[in-house]
């Protein structure tokens, strides 16, 4: 991780669960880290916790309604302003809503859509620019996908939302793709977690606390910090090496 010390990160969706974890690794390493979000009052106190930790990196709190391309396009004309650009891009805000394929409200179909992957497509169309006029060469960009962006589970609430992911798995291999063509050495990986301990279930079933809570109590589950540490690992091997997707879940799940 040393030839990131002092680079910039962009995390989104960074305020609470794998985001939050995400930043504060990224820190703790020496990373100048943006950290994005709707709302940014605990993107806020994470970065005075991790001041008073004295970890050598920075957090900077940035708000930014990722369903919204303007704010996106905002975001990115700032940190150039005042950061030169981004070198590490972690897309890992995402949401689901429940919204079945008969039944759902189209409204939530959108929502999805926008953020898991209109967001994730223009922050990395943003990011590779940034390095191109910087001739940055050695970029990182990592998606927070899902298994659920791997495989169907027979669960209707989760379907459209199934679908947002593996145009995630799509995307990041595009990508990979498409910087080979472009003949640069940044690289693309997803990470794609089963079930990991965080609010998401909560938002899903918002309705429905007992059953969001049920979601984790039923098995021993991932952790932010594991997927932190995945993150860490995606970032720290050497550059000749790609790493595409880590696929992770609890020892204890099943699908």
């Amino acid at each position: 991780m040393e030839r990131w010390t002092g680079r910039v990160a962009l995390v989104t969706g960074a305020s609470v669960g794998i985001g939050a974890a995400v930043a504060r690794a990224l820190v703790q390493r020496g990373m100048k880290v943006v950290g994005c979000a709707r709302s940014v009052d605990k993107i806020e106190k994470l970065a005075a916790e991790c001041q008073s930790a004295g970890y050598p990196g920075v957090l900077i709190p940035y708000k930014c309604d990722l369903s919204n391309e303007e704010e996106i396009l905002s975001m990115f004309s700032a940190i150039k302003t005042l950061h030169q650009g981004v070198d590490v891009c972690i897309n890992n805000a995402g949401l689901a809503r429940p919204e079945p394929l008969l039944s759902g409200k189209t409204e939530g179909w959108r929502m999805m859509i926008d953020v898991n992957v209109m967001a994730v497509s223009i922050c990395t169309r943003e990011v590779y620019r940034s390095m191109k006029e910087r001739n940055i060469d050695d970029g990182h960009i990592i998606n927070i996908n899902s298994m659920n962006g791997h495989s169907v589970v027979p669960q209707s609430v989760v379907h459209f939302y199934s679908a947002t992911k593996y145009a995630v798995t799509a995307l990041t291999e595009g990508l990979r793709q498409e910087l080979r063509e472009a003949k640069t050495h940044i690289r693309a990986t997803c990470i794609s977690p089963g079930l990991v301990e965080t609010g998401f279930a909560f938002k899903l079933h918002d309705n429905d606390p007992e059953r969001a809570a049920a979601t984790y109590e039923s098995i021993r589950c991932l952790k932010a910090e594991d997927m932190a540490n995945a993150v860490i690992y995606v970032l720290s091997a050497p550059p000749h090496v790609q790493i595409g997707d880590i696929q992770m879940r609890p020892t204890e799940q099943i699908s």
